[in-house]
Formats: C-alpha cells, sequence, structure tokens
C-alpha cells in the first residue's frame, strides 16, 4: 500500500474546508464590478444571486464525501448468511480495500483489494467460510455462510480513495437457541432447562412458585446452560409453565402435575409424620413403664417365696386322697389287708366283705 494513498483524517478536513472557502470566496468574486444602480436593483430583486450561489455551494458539497469512520454491533443467528459491507464510496475512486479480520484466539486475517492491478491477497485466512461475497472488482463486501459460533469478533473494511480514508468496523456476536425442556421430577418438583444457548436465557414460571435458577459454566463455544427448579408447597396447583426469553426468540412451555403419585411436600409429611411420632413414643413409654414395673414385681415374688414343708402339701394331699375313688378303693384294700393279718395273729377268723 503506497505510503503517498494514505492521508490523515485531520489534514484531509483541513483541506477540505480551505477548498471550500475558496471556492465560495471566487464565486462571490466572479464577475464585472456593477454600478450603484444595478446594486440597488439587486437589492429590489429577488436575490437570484444568492439563490445561484447557495445552489452551486450546495452542488460543490454533494459532490464531496468526507472521511467517516462508522462502528455497527451485529448479532447474527448461527447457521444463517451474513454480509459485510465496506463504506459506500464510488467503485472507480477506490485504490485500495482491506477487509481486517479478528477473531477469538486467532491471528488477525487479511483480505485485500487493489484495484490497479486488479489483484486480491490472504494472510492468515484459513476459514473457507468467510469469503468475498462477489468479485472485489464490482462488489467489495464480505460474506460469512454458514455463520458458526466461531465466527464472534470484530470485521473492519479499509478504504483508500483519492478523497481520502475510510472504514467501518463491525462488532459480530453469534446467537445460539437454546434447547429448552421442562419436566417433573420424583419429589414434585418441575425442572426447566435452557440448554446450550448464546448468550445466557433467562427463564420465569406462571405461576410463580419456590424456585432456584442456576447457571452452569460457560463452555469452551460460549454456550450457557440455565436451569430452574420450582416447587408449590402444599398449595394445589394442576399444571405450570416455563417461559424461557432469549435473543433468538422466546418459547413457552407447559405441564400438568401429577398429583395422583402421592407426593407430598415436606410440610406435609412432617404434618402427618410428626403427630404419629409423638404418639408412638408415649404408647412405647407406657409399654416400657409397665414392662419394667411387672418385672420388678416378679423378681420381688420369686426372690420372697417362702419354701414349700412337706406338711404344707398334707392338705392337699389329704384332699387328693379323699376325693380320687381309686384312693379310696385303694385304701380298702389296704385296710382289709391289715385286719386280715391281725386276725391271723390273734387266731381270729374274719371274713371281710367289701362295700360292707
Amino acid at each position: 500500500m503506497p505510503c503517498a494513498w494514505i492521508t490523515s483524517d485531520l489534514q484531509l478536513q483541513l483541506i477540505l474546508t480551505l477548498f471550500l472557502v475558496a471556492e465560495c470566496f471566487s464565486e462571490g468574486m466572479k464577475g464585472p464590478i456593477t454600478s450603484n444602480n444595478s446594486m440597488q436593483q439587486m437589492d429590489n430583486g429577488n436575490h437570484s444571486s444568492d439563490s445561484k450561489i447557495t445552489s452551486s455551494m450546495d452542488r460543490k458539497q454533494s459532490t464531496v464525501t468526507l472521511p467517516t469512520e462508522a462502528n455497527t454491533s451485529l448479532l447474527v443467528l448461527v447457521g444463517t448468511k451474513s454480509v459485510l459491507y465496506c463504506p459506500p464510496v464510488l467503485r472507480t475512486n477506490v485504490l485500495v480495500a482491506t477487509w481486517e479480520i479478528v477473531l477469538r484466539d486467532k491471528p488477525p486475517c487479511f483480505r485485500a483489494f487493489r484495484r490497479d492491478t486488479n489483484q486480491t491477497t490472504t494472510e492468515n485466512c484459513t476459514d473457507e467460510r468467510i469469503i468475498w461475497a462477489s468479485r472485489p472488482d464490482e462488489n467489495l463486501a464480505l460474506l460469512i455462510y454458514p455463520v458458526a459460533i466461531t465466527h464472534d469478533g470484530n470485521y473492519t473494511c479499509h478504504i483508500v480513495t483519492l478523497d481520502g480514508n475510510f472504514q467501518h468496523g463491525y462488532h459480530l456476536q453469534v446467537l445460539v437457541p437454546p434447547e429448552v425442556t421442562l419436566i417433573q421430577t420424583e419429589n414434585g418438583t418441575a425442572v426447566c432447562k435452557a440448554a446450550a444457548g448464546k448468550p445466557a436465557a433467562q427463564i420465569s414460571w406462571t405461576p410463580e412458585g419456590d424456585c432456584v435458577t442456576e447457571q452452569e459454566p460457560y463452555w469452551g463455544d460460549g454456550t450457557v446452560t440455565v436451569q430452574s427448579t420450582c416447587r408449590w408447597g402444599g398449595h394445589n396447583v394442576p399444571a405450570v409453565s416455563c417461559f424461557v426469553s432469549h435473543l433468538t426468540g422466546n418459547k413457552s412451555l407447559s405441564i400438568q402435575l401429577e398429583r395422583d403419585t402421592n407426593i407430598l411436600s415436606l410440610s406435609s409429611i412432617l404434618y402427618i409424620i410428626l403427630p404419629i411420632f409423638i404418639i408412638l413414643v408415649i404408647v412405647g413409654s407406657i409399654w416400657l413403664l409397665k414392662s419394667s414395673g411387672y418385672r420388678k414385681c416378679k423378681f420381688k415374688k420369686t426372690e420372697h417365696a417362702p419354701v414349700v414343708e412337706e406338711d404344707e402339701m398334707e392338705p392337699y394331699a389329704s384332699y387328693t386322697e379323699k376325693n380320687n375313688p381309686l384312693y379310696d378303693i385303694t385304701n380298702r384294700v389296704k385296710t382289709s389287708q391289715v385286719l386280715q393279718s391281725e386276725a391271723d395273729g390273734m387266731n381270729l377268723h374274719t371274713i371281710y366283705v367289701p362295700g360292707v
């Protein structure tokens, strides 16, 4: 790029200002010197000369393009086509046009076009999805297709013309729509997730509940996952909706909460279990007290029980003997035998008839 072609913006503005002043001054000084009558006629006229001078100045200003430097923030959806344009100058005035592309974690890429030789050059440009939109001698625009997440960065078009230098910069941000899901977990909570979006999505609920929203760390490609977990306690909520807000568009999902699965909230579980637990503690305490008292009483009775003497058992034995028919028969036989033996000893012969 020849150094003679490059002029600073300040110097060019000063030169153009002096040029316009000189042109206006020369326009006002043109023509023969008029008399006082002619001057009076001019004052009494419709000021046609002033109109001509003004129109001449406007015409000259319209033919001169002042140096411009513009910057634009551009949002582009991933997978689409994007065309970046250079400053709007006449192609015939272009001497050199250069695109400077600065992407994340990559060296700057340069694409240049030289009009006098009709040649294009590139440097450090390895992404084949970033090319000239058409022939540079016809259109200096840059084409990105398809747009990828890695195309986040700054794109600047520099143009050198006979009238000065011009540039237009773009800060390009690639948008990625998140994948939205809504499910109900086993513990009765609803989970809404906006996965792999760029930038991060915003999540809201209808109706509002006790919700916790978490954002996972940025991935290497710049996408973010946002997850919101919501519960509604003991409220009777038959259905809920998850609303996801994102630059690529909004999305809403709804779900019917399954209430027949006997999923209870923590407060409900406490209300049911706590009284039961108290009742069990009371019943268990009473049973332990009774069991302990019974054991102590039984132990005392066993310890102080008197030894049963043989004589104390006689009433029971006599009662048994008196009320037992076998014992009566046996006793009678024994008695008859004793009497017989005594009679034999006394030489007495007595006949004993049982039952008499």
